[in-house]
């Protein structure tokens, strides 16, 4: 693949990746959604009129926000009430989103640095344009020689979303209550059979946000970004089954395969965020460099 037309992929991905920036999308028509005063989300607007049936939980619309009744006045309370709502939701059957209920329990607040109002399940995330947050592991080796190839993963064709699709070495939702570095060894060992001694030598180096919409909702997503150089001689094997295989390859390789349809998109920019840091994409000899960059980093306020 020509370098332009390389790059011009990877700018589409980072652009549907944070379509919910851009002009035309739903946002100017979302109501904010406040807990306790805050805004922590987005409700688009046939997820805001569903919401009036319950008035016991959901204020109706006003000023542009849907927020919780005042009388749910603590993590508990708000947690149950909005639960039982979305339980309800799920009976009827009438949002393709809660077909895929994982029974995982989400942290609800306004920043990853504050406390959490209440938890969601994770499947309805996208209902409220909530925050989710992640840890993804860029597992790779470096020869003698000094070259770089990193471990794929590629998905269970059986998985919820983006079955098939290559994916990093491990990753994993952050539930709530469970700390980032735990969640890093859970997955790295439930997924790639990495025992503990190994995953716990990854390094945090960064952080990827984004934020898009389709038909299910709004999708604001922040991932903490590891680091881990594994030993030549070591081969990750399938755990629990999320993963069909795993594949070493090239840097060169990887950054080729990262522009095609193959990759599961958020795991795309991860690895590109690996080819920034370590120097395999530069601004001298990539003249997006700095869009490449500044879509890797889209904060919703």
């Amino acid at each position: 693949m020509a370098n332009s037309a390389w790059s011009d992929r990877v700018l589409q991905l980072l652009r549907r990746m944070n379509n919910f920036h851009l002009p035309g999308s739903c946002r100017a028509s979302c109501c904010r959604f406040e807990v306790n005063g805050a805004q922590v989300g987005w409700i688009p607007p046939h997820v805001a009129s569903l919401l009036t049936r319950y008035p016991e939980v959901f204020s109706p619309p006003r000023d542009g926000a849907v927020s919780l009744c005042h009388s749910l006045d603590s993590y508990g309370r708000r947690s149950e009430a909005v639960d039982a709502v979305l339980q309800t939701l799920r009976r009827e059957d009438s949002l393709s989103c809660l077909k895929g209920w994982r029974d995982e329990k989400y942290s609800v607040m306004p920043k990853f640095s504050d406390p959490p109002l209440m938890w969601m399940e994770r499947a309805a995330t996208s209902l409220f344009g909530v925050k989710r947050y992640g840890v993804h592991i860029n597992g790779y080796i470096v020869s003698d020689s000094g070259e770089v190839s990193m471990w794929l993963a590629r998905r269970s064709p059986t998985k919820q979303t983006y079955p098939g699709l290559l994916d990093n070495l491990a990753a994993g939702g952050l539930a709530a209550g469970v700390g980032v570095k735990q969640t890093l060894v859970k997955e790295c060992q439930e997924e790639a059979c990495i025992p503990a001694a190994i995953a716990e030598k990854a390094h945090p180096v960064s952080t990827v946000s984004y934020t898009y919409e389709e038909e299910d909702g709004v999708f604001a997503e922040g991932q903490f970004v590891f680091d881990l150089e594994l030993p030549l001689d070591f081969k990750p094997r399938i755990g629990d089954g999320e993963v069909q295989d795993f594949y070493l390859l090239p840097i060169d390789k990887v950054k080729e395969l990262l522009a095609t349809d193959d990759f599961k998109p958020n795991c795309a920019m991860v690895v590109l965020d690996f080819l920034i840091r370590h120097s395999f994409i530069d601004p001298d000899t990539e003249p997006c460099y700095q869009e490449f960059v500044a879509g890797l980093h889209q904060t919703l306020e």
